[in-house]
């Protein structure tokens, strides 16, 4: 948790023995997962053409990555916004 508070306010140690680090867990997460490279690029392609059906989206900033704890591996999109291409209509009676 404290590593998700540091990265949000930006005192994240950019050390290389720190992104060392967070390259292995990566990796060994998606091991840990059975997920492929390839898998994962074509989550994250098939997020973009659906996402971009309801708004636009900065594609090249897009993150999609798996995290996991002793228990379970979750899928993590951080997706930044650049505009709502609709709004949500509701149906009046």
């Amino acid at each position: 948790m404290l590593e998700f508070i540091n990265r949000i306010f930006g005192r994240e140690n950019h050390s290389s023995r720190n992104v060392a680090k967070e390259r292995l867990r990566l990796v060994l997460v998606h091991d840990r997962a059975g997920v492929s490279p390839e898998l994962l690029q074509t989550l994250r392609i098939e997020l973009i053409q659906v996402i971009s059906n309801y708004m636009e989206i900065d594609e090249n900033a897009l993150e999609v990555s798996l995290d996991s704890n002793e228990s379970q591996v979750a899928l993590v999109a951080n997706i930044p916004v650049k505009k709502m291409k609709r709004t949500m209509q509701t149906e009046t009676a």
